[in-house]
């Protein structure tokens, strides 16, 4: 069987010990691969062997992946990678902040699509997407007074940080955004629509979707967030993100700014970073400060809490037959998140 066989506990355990330098990659490719499994399968094995942890996901349609490699692996891994003929050269977003334990193990799943975007790609040309801008590019379309910057990111992403004056649609998935973001935006066909998003994968998306619907002048941030940091740090250019990047791995955030945007959901102090509730029959992800995790024990409740305090096999009765799909992804919206915000979307920088 091509999958790990450790405990994970105790990987997250080998992890935290671990002194090896590693490198946290992202990257993606929409390409039509005939057999998803098979080149799953040999693609595990050629990362298992250079012992790549990280979360990929394959589908006919292409391939989505964060992962964390051995530096003293990397040019190998290049290499190696690069011999794909699909894959050929690809960019790789190199991570912003890295300590290396971004990932535990190397998962690889074969999915339907390697972003749940819901849409039917038979009904419109996936390949017809914005035009690619690098940072200078959009820091100039953002000061353009006839361009609307839109955040393709879910809520809890973009709580933590955003571009300034960004339309952030207040969504628990791409899914739910792409006909939000167009109702939003369904009077303002003939403005500059400037998308982002965190290494650029649902722009691809989103902006096709968005020429088939009608707007004339789409525009999509090239390499995301990722590759936006990383171009005005080496170009001495203005940033004009602010906060932190949401990225979905252990570390949960990059920092971009120093701004604080976000409150801590219980106490409602200044606060961006990102927990999931240690009740392992919850896992609810939620935005928490360091004192309401010593106060909560790293949970989201008072009964979560307490939960922690039973003995393992009164915790694992508590959970059995427990549906734990949408439970444990909640994303902040539970109703005992004391200071949870849910402010009404404002549209800023537009006529």
């Amino acid at each position: 069987m091509l999958h790990n066989k450790t405990n994970g506990k105790e990987l997250k355990e080998k992890l935290q010990r671990s002194t090896e330098e590693r490198i946290t990659i992202s990257f993606y490719k929409y390409h039509y691969i005939f057999e998803p499994a098979l080149f799953r399968d040999n693609l595990f094995k050629l990362l298992d062997t250079l012992h790549v942890l990280g979360r990929i996901y394959v589908a006919h349609e292409g391939i989505n992946a964060q992962i964390s490699v051995p530096a003293e692996n990397l040019e190998k891994f290049k290499a190696q990678l690069f011999e794909i003929e699909f894959l050929k050269n690809i960019r790789l977003n190199n991570a912003i902040e890295d300590d290396g334990k971004s990932f535990f193990k190397l998962k690889i799943l074969v999915r339907k699509k390697i972003v749940a975007d819901g849409l039917h790609d038979n009904t419109f040309d996936v390949t017809n997407c914005g035009q690619h801008v690098n940072a200078s590019e959009f820091n100039q379309l953002a000061d353009n007074p006839n361009t609307v910057i839109v955040d393709m990111r879910n809520h809890y992403e973009s709580e933590v940080g955003h571009f300034k004056n960004a339309i952030c649609p207040d969504a628990d998935s791409f899914r739910e955004e792409l006909p939000l973001a167009e109702q939003l935006l369904r009077d303002k066909k003939d403005k500059n629509i400037l998308m982002y998003c965190t290494g650029g994968i649902r722009c691809e998306k989103a902006s096709a979707w968005m020429k088939h619907v009608g707007f004339k002048n789409v525009f999509q941030l090239n390499g995301g967030i990722i590759e936006y940091a990383r171009q005005v740090k080496e170009q001495g250019l203005e940033n004009k993100f602010i906060g932190k990047n949401f990225v979905f791995d252990e570390r949960l955030g990059e920092r971009i700014s120093n701004d604080i945007i976000s409150h801590c959901h219980q106490c409602g102090k200044l606060c961006d970073h990102h927990t999931n509730c240690k009740n392992d029959g919850c896992h609810l992800l939620f935005i928490q400060c360091d004192e309401c995790q010593k106060k909560y024990n790293g949970c989201c409740s008072d009964e979560c809490s307490h939960v922690l305090t039973l003995p393992s096999e009164q915790q694992k009765e508590i959970r059995r037959g427990i549906n734990k799909g949408r439970q444990v992804f909640k994303k902040g919206r539970a109703a005992n998140l004391r200071q949870k915000i849910n402010e009404p979307l404002v549209i800023h920088g537009t006529d």
